[in-house]
């Protein structure tokens, strides 16, 4: 059986826990406290030598990591990563997206809203930046999916998981999301896709 290591309030790992209810896929989650070093123990580290969550074993024991990489791989021959190239590329840049821009704005700033004790001298000024940022990337997905029902390939993939993951609590980092009404109703359509399931379930 396919082993998830993961922390709950990790968004990264959500969009695997929510990728993996679309395929209906059995699995064993794993819970980590990364905040008392639990994916820095020599044990995790010989399984995932970035230290970070999330990690996916497979049965023959093979580590996956980085949750872009891993809905890569559960998403092939499935109906949540297109067959042709284009397509793919687009679900690839928004995967990218996520990564580079969303998550270093509004999932940073989340964190140093929910861990104000652990994020001494990142308040304030910081705070203020990260904030700015992650507007401008919700404004971004709100001209986008004003026009498009989800991300890429004209349906719903794991463009979409990735994406959901940390815009679904964004609010827990400051941003209010009824200036993007694109972006809520697509939450609201991501929410009603088959085998959805909210974080922490």
């Amino acid at each position: 059986m396919l082993r998830l290591y993961d922390n709950k309030e990790s968004r990264n790992g959500y969009k695997v826990v929510l990728l993996l209810s679309h395929l209906g896929m059995p699995y064993e989650r794993i819970e980590l406290d990364i905040f008392k070093g639990a994916s820095r123990t020599p044990a995790y580290l010989a399984k995932n030598p970035a230290g970070k969550i999330p990690a996916l074993e497979l049965d023959d024991g093979t580590i996956l990591a980085e949750s872009g990489a891993i809905l890569w791989y559960l998403a092939e021959d499935t109906p949540y990563l297109p067959d042709d190239k284009i397509s793919r590329a687009q679900v690839l840049r928004w995967i990218c997206f996520e990564q580079n821009t969303h998550e270093t704005s509004i999932a940073e700033a989340r964190s140093i809203l929910l861990h104000p004790e652990r994020n001494q001298g990142r308040a304030g000024v910081i705070l203020e930046e990260k904030q700015a940022r992650g507007n401008a990337v919700l404004k971004t997905m709100d001209d986008h999916l004003a026009a498009n029902e989800f991300f890429a390939a004209g349906r719903y993939s794991i463009a979409d998981m990735a994406l959901y993951g940390y815009t679904s609590v964004a609010h827990e980092g400051g941003f209010d999301l009824s200036k993007y009404p694109a972006v809520q109703s697509w939450m609201e359509r991501v929410a009603k896709q088959r085998g959805y399931v909210p974080a922490n379930q």
